[in-house]
């Protein structure tokens, strides 16, 4: 101590001592570059308002083939989307589209603002637009962003509870108003990580182009539908100015694969998505999709090695998460890792009409979260009023599962029930029922003693469409017949109506087009060119939705019930009601 305090004085004691030292020279040391930033994006779609276990299964792989699994329902979707977040704090939840409409009682019969209120709570960031956000127009759609009470349809708006509207962004990018702009924010981005370890995230948000196509006139007068890919391809360099490192793609179009078990899996890969992909930007790091239902995850790059995107699917109902991981470089400022899995979001076993689906203890299961379960307990008690009254009996299930030829049970039981409802002179004077398949949404499986209740006949059937009669000849009825196989699935994957006992015919796939309906006959007699027929149909396809233009084309239009009643009014007054047979339609193509 002595010694160091000695030394110190004697520098202080020489002048000018310290100026004549050499100045110090701080090296810095070298900064190691930033680590890639890991970003896992939570994604789901087609949920259509599922807020209880929908009794669907979700097929998982197996040693000995495909698995069905119980899935679904809004509180253990979340629960399980939380435990997707615990793994990474760099999150974020997305939809691509149909998250309401097409939706059972439970959240139909309230607008779907508890689906809504649900998405809230489970953290949803981004929302792409489908086709059934539309179901309601515009102004509804609107409602579910912004929140309100404002009485745009028949129902009441606000009668559980004040609507606010979502927390998160629906984004519509190809959806034009009549200005040219998008009706809704066209993309969104989030921002992960801080300093020089920021990155950016932007995701464009669309549904189809063929939306007009699928959905009610009335529902989307005044818009336009853009070419998906050029929508994309033309924001990207905005999104890249706007310091996005990641582009995500959620668009409302899908494809299908072989095993749809949503394996890692590309084989068979098929559908109306893939000409977009052909055109869109390899810039783009992740398409999520949705529309078919059927769950994917699939490398593109094995497809197409110029756009090695990956390429997801959840499946439908919230019965699948797709867990997405993008490790960005935040100095290249581009994605240099990613990967994909489809979660199956198991909940409560179920007996469909197959029989009982069980728990699978091998795979996760997961507890309903509690704020959520609250939230659809409050709409499920304020609509058992409504879903648990009894209107007949079935002598067993009526299922939507098509035969080989396309036919469905339910499907004929519902073309039946129409034509019941406007065969009198005064309703219609109808002769003929079609169904289109989409329109038919769940099994309907009647309990141990027959009944059956109005909430299942609405989960089958939620459009709430009215019924239309319109007057079409033999000639008009054969070419309607034949857009069944040139719609979007080709005669691959034909969109067959569903016609009431009435009605027979064959089709024969081999055959030319113009050429393939054979033998159609009405009441056992031959379907005659140029005589006049009476036909029912639901007013969206009378409108011409699901590419069936001839339906445009009748004549003498007379306006009908709903079909909900119409349905329920079949089944109660012929109860106990045998399901029919599916002997309508006869596949006659070559094997």
């Amino acid at each position: 101590m002595q010694i160091r305090n000695f030394a110190a004085a004697a520098l202080l004691a020489l002048p000018g001592c310290m100026a004549s030292l050499p100045p110090v020279q701080v090296v810095p040391l070298p900064q190691a570059a930033p680590e890639p930033v890991a970003v896992k994006i939570i994604a789901f779609n087609d949920f259509h308002g599922s807020l209880e276990p929908p009794k669907q299964s979700a097929d998982a792989a197996g040693p000995g083939g495909p698995v069905k699994v119980p899935a679904g329902g809004l509180a253990y979707l979340a629960s399980a989307v939380d435990s997707l977040r615990a793994g990474n704090p760099n999150h974020v939840v997305v939809s691509a589209g149909d998250m309401i409409g097409a939706s059972p009682l439970v959240s139909a019969a309230f607008l779907d603002e508890p689906t809504i209120s649900g998405m809230n709570l489970v953290g949803v960031d981004f929302n792409a637009v489908g086709n059934h956000e539309f179901d309601r127009g515009r102004a509804e759609l609107l409602r579910m962003q912004n929140g309100g009470c404002e009485k745009n349809t028949a129902l009441e708006p606000c009668r559980v509870e004040p609507f606010t509207g979502a927390r998160f962004k629906f984004l519509a990018a190809n959806t034009l108003t009549e200005s040219g702009a998008p009706l809704l924010p066209a993309y969104g981005i989030r921002s992960f990580g801080s300093g020089a370890a920021e990155v950016k995230v932007g995701f464009i948000g669309m549904t189809l182009e063929d939306t007009a196509s699928v959905t009610s006139p009335s529902g989307i007068a005044g818009l336009t539908f853009a070419d998906e890919a050029e929508t994309a391809n033309a924001l990207i360099p905005k999104l890249r100015a706007e310091g996005a490192d990641a582009i995500v793609v959620l668009i409302h179009e899908g494809a299908r694969v072989k095993s749809g078990t949503g394996v890692d899996d590309c084989e068979g890969l098929e559908g109306d998505l893939l000409p977009i992909l052909e055109r869109l930007d390899p810039a783009v790091d992740v398409v999520v999709s949705g529309h078919t239902h059927k769950a994917y995850v699939c490398d593109y790059g094995r497809t197409d090695p110029t756009r090695p995107f990956l390429l997801t699917s959840a499946g439908a109902f919230g019965t699948t998460l797709t867990d997405i991981t993008l490790r960005i470089d935040p100095v290249a400022g581009k994605v240099v890792a990613k990967s994909a899995d489809n979660l199956i979001v198991q909940s409560e076993a179920f007996r469909g009409s197959s029989g009982e689906v069980t728990i699978v203890p091998s795979l996760p299961r997961f507890e309903a979260k509690p704020e959520v379960a609250a939230l659809v307990g409050r709409y499920s008690s304020a609509a058992a009023e409504f879903a648990n009254r009894v209107v007949g009996r079935l002598t067993g299930p009526a299922p939507r599962a098509k035969t080989p030829s396309g036919e469905m049970v339910l499907g004929n039981l519902i073309a039946d029930a129409q034509l019941a409802a406007t065969r009198a002179p005064e309703a219609g004077g109808s002769q003929i029922a079609f169904m289109n398949p989409g329109g038919v949404r769940a099994d309907v499986v009647p309990a141990a003693d027959g009944s059956v209740t109005f909430g299942q006949l609405f989960a089958a059937q939620p459009f709430s469409n009215s019924l239309v009669v319109k007057s079409f000849t033999g000639r008009q009825i054969r070419a309607l017949l034949e857009q069944q196989f040139s719609g979007p699935g080709g005669i691959e994957a034909p969109l067959i109506l569903l016609p009431s006992n009435t009605f027979r015919y064959g089709y024969d796939l081999s055959r030319p087009a113009g050429e393939r309906i054979v033998n159609p006959l009405l009441d056992g007699k031959p379907l005659r060119d140029d005589a006049v027929y009476r036909v029912t149909m639901n007013s969206f396809l009378a409108g011409g939705g699901d590419n069936f233009t001839i339906f445009r084309e009748g004549k003498d239009q007379l306006g009908g019930m709903q079909d909900i009643d119409a349905l329920e009014a079949y089944i109660r007054s012929a109860s106990p009601l045998t399901p029919p047979a599916t002997n309508r339609i006869a596949n006659l193509t070559p094997r």
